[in-house]
């Protein structure tokens, strides 16, 4: 019988482990990579190599690998007070710290947290929030519609039948999350079409890249375009039946667009005028990746509510969190009012524990501090690259930037889907990993090389970056001209 000691992890990982989004077949002839050690922003594999992390995981390890003697002693305090507890009907010290943290940090009246165990999670929990917001505020149940005066039989049916809100506009190419709910919100097709028929009635927008819109197009031009395509779709859907619009403040898939001035001011304005909440997606953006604590602070989004997970823990533990305003809550604070959701293992004692750790982390070593005075220099550093033929276009904010590849960069044309298939998984991501170097090469929406780094680094770790992306992409035009 093999132990865990004697365990040949290679040989184990091919025939027991599935892991997320992969190509499992390809580990038929070459190994799976297995991370071992980090610290700061490098990993070490089983084989002794180190790597440059410039994905901080998966855009949350926001505080790099080096924290995790400190984390772990706040959890082994926790697992020795209260190892576990629900918050269904109870709370515990570390959930109503945590929330009253979160609720600290949040911008205006964002007061009110809801706990759960990751993104997609929360963008799940956010939708079910939106659909219940519109009964619990102004649903008529029989009798309230009754104790009404009416004049006519009509009206008093019409008032029970009024449409439910269950739709929700999000843009394309947008990246929300997995489970069901959150799939059907994805604005990438080729995610949802494995498991259509999805949920409800979403529809998708444009989103903010302005890389390929006409070069006479103004930005407020582009913005205004942005705004009326988003009314249009409200109007179109039935405003009585749109519940949210839900968005973030920089959109990731695609490769990091960041809204044009006066976009966020006019998609508020176009939600309050038909009675729709607004959700930002934050999983990504949330707790430092743009130099605030959430990027609705930054662009002043002034959402109702906010999805969150990843660097809430630094992804030292598996939390996410909705974030409502007092607006959103007040329909639930009645005597017999509910909010009909709840997860095992949202608000777990020792999951909060490691996040207030985090946050204290974070607040000590001055990391916010740290990316608004690093910001312009890590993309200056990674604008080098734009001296590469293959090299279109950089962009972002804060430590959350994308470069997007080019056949012509004169044109701006982009690779077809066969040129994509022989760059990005033929060549890049091999080649990246081999150099040394952890980032994201990806095409569901044109292709980008996704960097996002712990909030750790600095201008050593960008140097580092910019001669490994350096060295990949020159042999990524000689491999395109071949």
């Amino acid at each position: 019988m093999t132990t865990i000691e004697s365990l040949d992890l290679q040989r184990a990982a091919k025939e027991h482990l599935w892991m997320h989004f992969t190509r499992m077949g390809g580990f038929d002839v070459a190994d799976v990579p297995i991370i071992v050690r980090g610290d700061g922003c490098h990993l070490e594999d089983s084989n002794g190599r180190r790597y440059i992390d410039a994905l901080a995981g998966l855009f949350s390890v926001n505080i790099g690998y080096s924290f995790g003697e400190e984390i772990g002693q706040a959890a082994l305090e926790q697992m020795r007070e209260l190892p576990f507890y629900t918050n269904w009907s109870y709370a515990h010290p570390r959930a109503i710290e945590l929330a009253a943290e979160v609720a600290s940090l949040a911008p205006g009246d964002l007061n009110r947290v809801f706990f759960c165990s990751g993104g997609s999670e929360a963008v799940e929990s956010a939708w079910k929030l939106a659909r219940q917001y519109y009964q619990a505020r102004g649903g008529k149940n029989l009798a309230s519609a009754l104790a009404e005066p009416v004049t006519r039989h009509d009206e008093l049916v019409a008032s029970l039948h009024a449409p439910p809100r269950y739709k929700v506009i999000a843009r394309h190419i947008a990246y929300h999350g997995t489970t069901l709910g959150a799939l059907s919100i994805n604005g990438i097709p080729a995610l949802r079409m494995p498991f259509e028929p999805l949920l409800s009635e979403v529809r998708h927008v444009s989103n903010t890249n302005r890389y390929h819109r006409p070069a006479e197009e103004t930005e407020a031009q582009f913005t205004q375009f942005l705004l009326d395509e988003l009314e249009q779709a409200i109007l179109a859907m039935g405003p009585e039946t749109v519940c949210m619009v839900h968005m973030e403040p920089v959109q990731n898939a695609g490769g990091c667009f960041t809204p044009p001035e006066g976009y966020w001011r006019g998609v508020r304005e176009i939600c309050d005028r038909y009675d729709v909440l607004l959700s930002a997606d934050e999983v990504i953006t949330g707790f430092g990746r743009l130099g605030h604590w959430f990027g609705s602070e930054r662009y002043d989004i002034r959402p109702d509510i906010v999805t969150s997970a990843k660097g809430l823990s630094s992804s030292y533990a598996a939390i996410g969190a909705v974030v409502a305003t007092d607006r959103v809550m007040e329909p639930f604070t009645g005597e017999t009012s509910m909010f009909a959701h709840g997860i095992t293992f949202g608000g777990h004692p020792t999951m909060c524990a490691i996040a207030l750790k985090n946050i204290e982390i974070m607040k000590r070593e001055r990391l916010l501090e740290h990316v608004r005075e690093n910001e312009a220099a890590f993309k200056a550093t990674l604008s080098q690259l734009l001296d590469l033929p293959i090299v279109g276009d950089v962009r972002g904010a804060g430590y959350f930037l994308a470069i997007e590849l080019v056949r012509d960069k004169e044109t701006r044309e982009t690779f077809s889907d066969e040129e994509c298939e022989k760059l990005l998984r033929g060549y890049l991501s091999n080649a990246l990993w081999d150099a040394g170097m952890i980032c994201r090469a990806d095409d569901r929406g044109d292709p980008v090389i996704q960097i996002s780094p712990p909030l750790v680094a600095g201008q050593a770790e960008f140097d580092e970056i910019t001669g490994i992306l350096g060295e990949v992409l020159t042999g990524a035009v000689e491999l395109m001209r071949a």
